[in-house]
Formats: structure tokens, sequence, C-alpha cells
């Protein structure tokens, strides 16, 4: 080797040398770093220790040692919940696929958030762990955590798969067997629960959790003495909220065995779940029930219905059991009507069908007790035999249903329940309820149906006693449609039955048959009867008085004056009605029996003291006649002049200015006799005065040699027809004979075509006049109506008042009341007959509240009621005009004064509004206990009018909640709003309040369900 190669080969070991003492001095400087990072992490310096293994790593050269410390950085990352922690970790993973910390990562990062109770991240980590690669220890240790971690998110499955790994572990078991034991409970598994929980009681640790869930897990597994037990041992060392599921468990414990009075105090100390939403702790309806049904069970009916009724809207077996039993607790309180909503309710679920017919039955035997808002109670009770035709109380419920069709007042409904059924029992119902719908119908006036009626009731004679009187009825509504011969049999019939003497109609049979006689122009007979009348029947001062004034009309058209003014003498003396009329005819009498004087000094009287009289007219032209008999003319021309004056529209006007025609005529003072004929024949054309008028100006010109004068004059007179005079006569007495002799179908015929062929004929006015009151007569008010309309815009005449009563009755039954509202009027200035001033009064009050003219509508109420001689029904009518206006213009104090005044004279739908406004204003005074029995009374005796029924229903319901029943409450509302569907502003009104009520009682029942 040459000294060149030696000094090389010594250059090149010395440098090597150095650089691997070079070398050695930095990695041993890295591991010394890498110390330091470790002893900072082991001390939870975290972001230090996180900094000096990122300084290590980048200077070591050692894959081991950067593999070490990025391991070191990542779980550094995951302890200081750093964003990138995850990224990192996996990035290590990846970066060194070979370390073995791989797996220890993924255990460090489980553990850590094992230890912060991050479970859901552990589970993550866990997932990616190589259990293979675990020691027996680490892996006990790892199965525990992962299944706690499991259990700790609900993963039941996951949980029990790796807790059940260790379930034998010394270290670990006790722990796993409480938690799987915990898992049984909450899936229900209560035996597996029982048999781990028992496995672990013994120990300090588990002792004070595992009381309660035994306590529960025995009362779920039946073993009620046990849980018991054991819940009493927990109580007094329990906080508040397990006090209070401790009480349930005890609670219903002794439910279940029966002890009632011991399962109360636990039961009431329970305070309820919270809600998910609603922190607040509250009773379900389960929890209502058992309470109640305790109180129940202790005869304690006060505390169950307490209970019970805040069971609302259930709909399952434990509601139906409830209300069936709230209905029970009812009835011994004696509380019916609540009873009737309690067992209906039952009645309508099918959880229990036993329960179901029970209350069933209850529900149909108090509907035939109190009534039945919802239903008539005929129809329950049928209801009741259809969908139990096989039950025990079949015979019980039929009698109850046969008296119920009377009982109920129902008849519309009746009838049509006792349509078909054919025996004896439901034939003499149906004899009854046919008469009684007929007199219903009767009262509305409704003459033709009420005949039908009364005419079926008589098909079926099983009573006696309701022959009679649908006997008697019959006749009555044949009078009202003017079929006096009919009525007449009718009433004959109804006397010559024995028992009618013990009906309420034979003490007025001499009345009714005197009043037929009279239509029938049979004097001697109606005289006979009317006497017969007034002889025996002294108390009803009204009738009496009519009577008297029928005898003396009865005399007075046979010419037996005497005895007229005799009759007319007694009407006055009882002080009653009409005693103008009285006066006015026995001064006419005086005149037929030759005491003429008399009859002047009387009619001259009448004029002075009966100044408002409607007869005061009458006796004007009367005087004024009697003037003229007396050869008094100057006077007779005066009285006609201001009868003239005073009494414009009267129909006596054409008849005065006629006979003044005719005083000047007699006098020789022809022209003046023509000014008065042309004046009649001009304002009073197709009049039978106009037509004399014409007749005797045609003498006067005659006499004055002016015919050409009176045939210039006749010819303004478009009415007078001087051709055909003949065959216009003769067209006319034809329809009127057919008229006269009852032939309505012919009469119609006939009078149509007289008017069709002499429009402007002589009897035209006539002509309409009877048609109009035929078709009146066949029910066939629209054909009537363009013929009384004729009449009524004809001149004052003796059929206007007739015309216009009809007329405008016409109107009225069509509802349009602005053309029914000024023939009112007329007929009201221009009728001579009370009782049409009284329809015109009593009608124009009905129209303009109609039209809400509420002021108007009050002052002819007012109008209405200062007459004396007014009937019930006219009388109600007024004072529920008055009412109801005054409701609708705020003044609740007027219209309870007026409702109540319609209480004692109203029937049927007007009567059921009184009632509702009762019930109403009872309510408005917080007296909700009278309130809820005027509407129980309602019910029971107005359930046909469903209106004010269903507005009873809501009032009642309205008193329940103010009475602290909400079940009841909101039971009726609900029914309401189901049942009565056909009226809006009712249903609105229902369901706003049941609105109203479920989101007060959601507030501590969480079983009511309540809109959003």
């Amino acid at each position: 080797m040459t000294l060149k190669n030696t000094v090389l080969l010594w250059i090149a070991i010395c440098f090597g040398l150095q650089l691997k003492a070079q070398q050695s001095a930095a990695y041993t400087n890295d591991l010394v770093d890498y110390q330091k990072a470790l002893t900072l992490y082991n001390n939870q310096q975290y972001l230090a220790s996180q900094s000096l293994f990122g300084a290590v790593k980048k200077t070591a050269d050692e894959e081991v040692l950067q593999s070490d410390c990025a391991y070191y950085i990542a779980n550094c990352a995951v302890r200081l919940n750093q964003q990138n922690a995850d990224k990192l970790v996996e990035d290590f993973v990846e970066t060194y696929p070979t370390s073995p910390k791989r797996n220890t990562a993924f255990v460090d990062v489980g553990d850590y958030y094992f230890e912060n109770s991050k479970y859901a991240y552990a589970r993550k980590w866990y997932a990616k762990v190589n259990e293979n690669a675990l020691s027996h220890k680490e892996m006990q240790e790892f199965n525990f955590k992962n299944g706690y971690s499991a259990f700790a998110a609900k993963q039941y499955k996951d949980a029990k798969k790796y807790l059940s790994r260790v379930e034998n572990s010394q270290e670990y078991g006790s722990q796993a067997k409480y938690y799987i034991g915990f898992m049984a409970y909450e899936g229900d598994d209560y035996d597996a629960a029982n048999a781990y929980f028992d496995q672990v009681s013994d120990q300090e640790r588990y002792k004070e959790k595992l009381s309660y869930y035994q306590a529960d897990l025995n009362f779920k597994l039946g073993k009620f003495e046990k849980a018991i037990e054991l819940a009493k041992d927990r109580l007094p060392t329990s906080d508040e909220n397990e006090v209070s599921e401790l009480s349930k468990i005890i609670g219903e414990s002794y439910f279940n065995l029966e002890k009632y009075a011991d399962a109360i105090p636990y039961l009431k100390a329970y305070k309820g779940k919270q809600g998910k939403r609603d922190k607040t702790a509250k009773w379900n309806n389960i929890d209502y029930y058992q309470l109640g049904y305790a109180y129940y069970k202790q005869k304690d009916y006060e505390n169950a219905i307490s209970e019970f009724n805040k069971i609302i809207g259930g709909k399952d077996a434990t509601a139906q059991n409830a209300y069936y039993h709230l209905g029970e607790s009812y009835i011994y309180l004696d509380k019916k009507q609540e009873a009737l909503n309690a067992f209906r309710n039952a009645s309508e679920m099918t959880y229990d069908l036993k329960i179901q017919e029970d209350a069933w039955l209850n529900y149909a035997k108090i509907s035939y007790e109190i009534g039945n808002p919802y239903q008539s109670a005929p129809q329950v009770l049928a209801s009741y035999l259809d969908k139990y035709p096989k039950s025990s109380y079949k015979d019980e419920i039929e009698t109850l249903l046969i008296d119920s069709y009377i009982t109920s007042k129902n008849y519309k409904e009746a009838l049509k329940l006792l349509q078909g059924k054919n025996s004896f029992e439901n034939k003499v119902a149906y004899q009854k309820v046919a008469f009684y719908r007929g007199i219903e119908l009767y009262n509305e006036g409704q003459y033709l149906e009420a005949g039908n009626l009364f005419s079926e009731s008589l098909k079926e004679p099983r009573d006696d006693k309701y022959t009679a009187r649908a006997t008697f009825w019959k006749a009555e509504t044949d009078y009202n449609l003017t079929n006096y011969e009919d009525a007449l049999i009718g009433f004959k019939q109804f006397e010559q039955q024995a028992i009618a003497k013990s009906t309420p109609e034979f003490e007025n049979i001499d009345y009714n048959l005197g009043y037929t006689y009279f239509k029938l122009k049979n004097y001697k007979q109606a005289s006979h009867y009317f006497s017969q009348f007034v002889a025996t029947k002294k108390e009803d001062k009204v009738r009496l008085n009519d009577a008297y004034l029928r005898l003396g009309d009865a005399y007075f058209v046979s010419s037996d004056y005497n005895d007229a003014i005799k009759a007319y003498n007694d009407a006055n003396k009882l002080g009653e009605v009409d005693s103008d009329y009285a006066f006015f005819q026995k001064a006419l009498s005086a005149g037929y029996i030759g005491q003429s004087s008399k009859k002047i000094a009387e009619l001259e009287q009448f004029i002075i003291d009966y100044p408002n009289s409607k007869l005061r007219d009458d006796a004007m032209y009367e005087l004024g006649n009697s003037y003229v008999k007396a050869n008094e003319t100057d006077k007779a021309i005066q009285m006609y002049n201001r009868l003239n004056t005073e009494y414009k529209m009267s129909s006596f006007v054409p008849k005065s200015l006629l006979r003044q025609g005719l005083v000047y005529y007699n006098s020789s003072k022809s022209e003046q006799a023509l000014n008065k004929f042309k004046k009649v024949a001009a304002d009073y054309p197709n009049t039978p005065e106009a037509n004399q008028a014409v007749s005797t100006a045609r003498l006067i010109y005659i006499d004055l040699g002016r015919v050409n004068d009176y045939a210039s004059w006749v010819k303004t007179l478009d009415y007078v027809e001087v051709s055909d005079s003949d065959l216009e006569n003769a067209t006319y007495e034809a329809a009127e004979k057919q008229y006269l002799d009852n032939n309505t179908d012919k009469a119609i015929s006939q009078f149509n075509g007289y008017i069709s062929q002499f429009s402007n004929g002589a009897h035209i006015l006539q002509a309409h006049f009877y048609v109009a009151q035929l078709y009146y007569k066949k029910d066939l008010a629209a054909n009537a109506a363009p013929h009384y309309k004729y009449v009524v815009e004809a001149p004052q005449n003796e059929f206007t008042e007739e015309a216009l009563l009809r007329l405008s009755q016409f109107y009225l039954e069509t509802k349009n009341f602005n053309l029914a509202m000024p023939l009112l009027h007329r007929l009201e200035q221009e009728a001579n007959f009370p009782q049409n001033v009284v329809f015109a009064q009593s009608n124009l009050m009905k129209a303009n509240y109609q039209l809400e003219k509420y002021k108007e509508a009050v002052s002819y109420a007012e109008k209405v009621l200062s007459n004396s001689k007014i009937d019930n029904k006219i009388e109600a009518d007024a004072h529920i005009i008055i009412a109801r206006s005054a409701m609708k213009t705020g003044d609740e104090a007027k219209a309870k004064l007026n409702y109540a005044k319609v209480e004692t004279v109203a029937t049927g739908e007007t009567a059921a509004e009184a009632l509702y406004y009762n019930a109403y204003f009872k309510n408005k005074d917080q007296n909700f206990e009278a309130s809820n029995n005027t509407v129980q009374k309602l019910a029971k005796d107005y359930s046909g009018y469903k209106y004010y029924s269903a507005k009873g229903l809501v009032l009642m319901a309205k008193n329940y909640y103010a009475l602290n029943d909400a079940y009841q409450a909101t039971y009726i509302l609900e029914s309401v709003i189901e049942n009565f569907k056909e009226f809006d502003d009712v249903v609105s009104e229902a369901t706003s309040e049941l609105n109203r009520i479920k989101a007060e009682e959601a507030k501590t029942n969480s079983s009511i369900k309540t809109e959003d």
C-alpha cells in the first residue's frame, strides 16, 4: 500500500467515525425530546406535548420514532378536541399501517371518548378495533366499554352482545348483569330482568337503584304484594320524583288486589308523567280512571265523579268502563241528566259488549224518564229493541215505548215510528199520537193537515175518550174550512157519545153547535144552542159575552128584535168587549120594532159614546137613513156629509153618496141628485152603488128630457155594458147559483168564465171575490191571490176587508213582507171587525221584525197587548217579538221580562224558545244548576224543536264546565257537533267552546289531544 493510499484510508476512517458520532448525537437528542414529550403527555400537558412530538417528528430519521410521534400527536388532538383530530388518527393508521400502535390508537381514542361519556364517538372507534389483537384482559375491558357505550346510546342489541361476553367476568360481571337486566326491563322482558337483578341485588352499589326497578318489575309481573313491600321499603330514601312513581306502583298494586281504600292515598300521591314538549307533570285517562273507580267501589260517588269526569275524549276500553261507572255514580246521586250523557257515551263504544248493552239499557230508561235532547225517547227505546231483540228487558222497554209516544210530546216523530206497527198497544198509541199531532197542527192554523190526522185517529177507535175528542176536533177543522154541514154532523156525533161528557171539549159543545147553525143560517137552532150555553156557563166571561152577542144576532136576523135587544143588553151587562157592537145592534133592533125615535136617539148617543168604534161609520150611515125615514132630510144630508168627511175610506161612503142623491131626487133637486150619482159612478166604478147610481141618473135624465146627455155620460163609464146585459146577468147568476149550492168546482169554472167574458161587467167585483173565496176554501191560496188583489185595488166596497185579510195572509205565508205590509196597514185602519185589526197589528209586528225594523215591531206588539180580546197564542207572539227585538238591540233585561211572560202562555216552538232563554238568563246570572234543570225540561217537553234543543245543549255544556264537570261539558259539545250539523251557528259555537275547554284541560291531562 502506498503512502497516498494509506493517507486516504486514514482520512476516510476518520471522517466516517466523525459522521457516525454526529448521527448518534442527533438520535440521542431526539430520544431525549421524545421522552420529554411523553412525560408532558402523561402529565396531561397535551398542547405542549403535541408541539414537542411535532418537533421530534420533523427531525427524526427513524420511522418507528416518527410513527410513535404521529400516534401521540393524533392522541393529543383527540384530547384537545381539535377539529382535525379524527383525520390525524386516520392519517396515522394510513401512513403507518404496520405500526404496533395502530390497534392501540383505536382503543385509546375509543377509551378517551368513553371516559368523557361521549359514547357514540367511542363506538365509532371501537368498531375499528381488531379484537383478535387484544389480550384477554384487554378484550374484557373492550367488551364492557363497547357494550356500555351501546347501552348508553340505546343500541340495546349491540349492548347485549358485548355485555353478555363479560357477564361472568369477575371485574365486569356485576355491572354487565345490571345493564343486561335493565335492558330486559325496558324491553318488557320482566322475567329476564328480574333474574339478572336478583344476581346483583346483594351488592351495595346497586341496591339503591334496584329497589325501584324490582318493585316495578314485581308489579308488572303481577306480584302485587311483593311490589308493595319493595316500594314501601324504598319510599323513605326516595326523592320527590321517585316518591311519585313508587306511590303509583303501590296504589295500582292495591287497586289490582281490589284493596281500594288502601289504594286511594297512594294513587292520589302520584304526580304524573312529564311530557316531551311540555315538561309539566300530568296524569292521563288511566290514572283518573283508577282513582275514580277506587272511590266508586268505596261508594264515594262525589269523588268518583270528580275523577271520572276528567277523562275527556277517551276512545278505549278504559274510557268505556269509566263512562259506565260515571253514569252509575250519577244515578246514585240522582243526577239523571248527567247519567244520560255518560251512559250514552259508554253505549256508543264496542270494547266491552256487555258494558255496551247495560249502558244502552240505562240510556234508554233515563231517556224515557227525563227526555232526551239528542233523539226522541221513542227513538231511543225503539233503537234499543232493534239492537237487542232478545233482551230480557224487552217487555219492559216495549211498555215504556208505548207510553213514551205520548209523554215525549214529539208527536211528529212518534207518528213516523208508529207507521206499520200492528200490535194492539201500538194501535192504541197511534190513535192518541195522531190526535195530539192533529191538535198541534190545528193550533198552527193548518186545518187541512189537522183534519187528516183527526181522521187517522178515528180509524183506530181503541180508546172511546180519544175517539170522542177526535170527532169533536175533526168537526172544528171542518168549521174552520167553512165545511159547515160536515162540522154540524161531527159536533152532533160527538154530543151523542156517552163518554163525551167526561172530555174537556164537552163544556162548550152548545157554543160550537150554536155557531155552526148560525153559519148555516139556521138561526132558530143557533139561538136554541146559544140559549142553552148562556144558561149553564157563567165562568168564562169572554165566551159568555160572545155567546150573548151571537144569540142577539140570531134573534136579530130572525126578526125577533125584542129577544135580540134582551140578549144585547145581557152582553153589555158583562162589561167585557164589543159593547159598541151590542149597543149598535140594539139601536137597529129598536128601529125594526117601530121605535124610530128611540133608534135615532141611541144612534146619536152611540156616535158620542164610542168615538173610536169601528162601527161609528155604520152608525152614521144608519142614522142618516133614519133621519130620511123620519122626514128630517136636512139632518140626513148633514149626517151623510159628516160620514163622507170623517170616514173617506169607509165602504159606506158610496152608499151615503147614493142616499144623498136619492134624497135630492125625491126632493126634486135633480141637478144636486145628478152630481151625487155622477160622483158615485166616477169614484166607485163596478160597485153595486155605481150601477144603482147610473140607473137612477138615467131616470132623471129621461125626466129632464136630456137623453143625449145621458148617452154621452154613460160612454165615459167603461164598466157600463149597454149591450148584452141580459147575457151577462144570466152568466153571473148561473155561477152564483153554483156558489150558493156549494158546488165549488163548477162555481170556480163559471165565475172564471164570467170574468174572462165580462172583464168590466156589472158583477165583476163580486165574481172576483167569490172565486177567490172558493179557491181559498180549497187551500189554493196562490190561485185566490190575484182575485183578492182585484178586490183590494177596487174602490172601497163590502168585500174589501175580507180581501185585505186573505191577500195579506197569502203574502205573509210566502214571506213577501214588503207586499204584505201595505195591505196590513190598510186592514188596521179600515177593518170593521176587531179580530181583523188584531190580525193586522200582530202580523205587522212580525213583518217589521223580519225586516229588522225592531222599533216598529215592538210598537205594534205593544198595540196588540193593549187589546184585551186576544188569545194566548197572539199574546205569546207579541211578547216574543218584544223579547227578540230586545235581544237584537242589546236590551237583555227587557228580553228576560218578556220571555218570562211568553212562558206563561206559549205552546210549541215559541214555548221552546222561551224556555231556552229562561236557561240562558240563569246561566248569565251564574245560576248554573238551575239553568241545567231548565234545559232538561226543554229536552223532555220540547224535544221535537231541534234547534232549541241544540242551543240548550251548548248552554248546558257551559253550565257543566262552570260547575267543574269537564267530561259532561266536552261530551255534550261533541254530541252537538255530531248530531246537529244542520244548524251551522250552533255547531260553530259548540266547536269553539270545545276547543277552549280541551286546551284548558290539556294542561293537567296528557291524554287530551288538542288542535295545534
